[in-house]
């Protein structure tokens, strides 16, 4: 495989899943078309940006377009990460940087498995009942 050639990885946290292309560049980051300088909220940026920085200068010479799907912004943005994360590592084929980014948070490279707990019967929720009254 070439540098020149696009790899595409995916992430996944609850119902939200994240596709990344990666390819040769000058470090632009976009999330569904949009730049990551000015996606969404604060907190989803940064925690975007987390593999980006642990790579340093790496990311600065790819460019990776993220396509996110389902889930709120939160789901999206660690589903972005995992495939941003997996996408670098499998890029500059790196057994270091995958260790990196392994020791810093699991879920960098590896989806989160929880899930919203389905809704019981003669219940409102997964878990809340009804009251009873015994009088």
């Amino acid at each position: 495989m070439k540098k020149t050639d696009v790899i595409v990885t995916s992430g996944k946290r609850k119902s939200a899943i994240a596709r990344a292309y990666i390819k040769k560049g000058d470090g632009r980051v976009r999330i569904n078309g949009v730049p990551l300088e000015i996606y969404g909220h604060e907190m989803s940026r940064l925690k975007i940006m987390e593999p980006l920085l642990l790579a340093g200068d790496k990311a600065s010479s790819v460019d990776v377009d993220v396509k996110v799907r389902g889930g709120g912004f939160m789901g999206q943005a660690s589903a972005a990460r995992t495939a941003i994360a997996r996408a670098i590592v499998a890029y500059f084929k790196d057994r270091e940087l995958e260790a990196i980014l392994r020791q810093y948070d699991r879920n960098m490279l590896v989806n989160d498995p929880r899930r919203k707990l389905p809704k019981k019967p003669l219940g409102r929720g997964a878990r809340k009942k009804r009251q009873k009254s015994y009088r």
